[in-house]
């Protein structure tokens, strides 16, 4: 059996303890929130990066796009020289052998 003087010092320790646990799980839920809000922060930064990507992506395409027009137009003209060039030559042999 515990005495009365056991009993106090018993009570005692566990008010200490008790207290104890109260500020470890205050700051565990202050570490909590700030871990709570680096999230928001990093997943708001992650869809702000999605964001810039996509926008990336389609000026990459566009550009992409535009490359390939540019090539098209060079071989049009390309053959449209050697046919002018060849008419040219076509023209002035008609007029050497006249």
């Amino acid at each position: 059996m515990l005495s009365q003087q056991n009993a106090r010092p018993i009570k005692d320790h566990l008010q200490v303890i008790s207290s104890e646990l109260e500020i470890i799980k205050q700051d565990f839920e202050k570490m909590s929130l700030e871990l709570r809000r680096t999230i928001e922060q990093l997943e708001e930064e992650k869809m702000r990066l999605g964001l810039v990507v996509d926008i990336q992506k389609l000026k990459a395409e566009k550009l992409r796009k535009g490359k390939n027009k540019a090539e098209e137009d060079l071989v049009s003209l390309k053959t449209g020289y050697k046919k002018l060039r060849f008419l040219i030559r076509t023209v002035d042999l008609g007029k050497t052998s006249e």
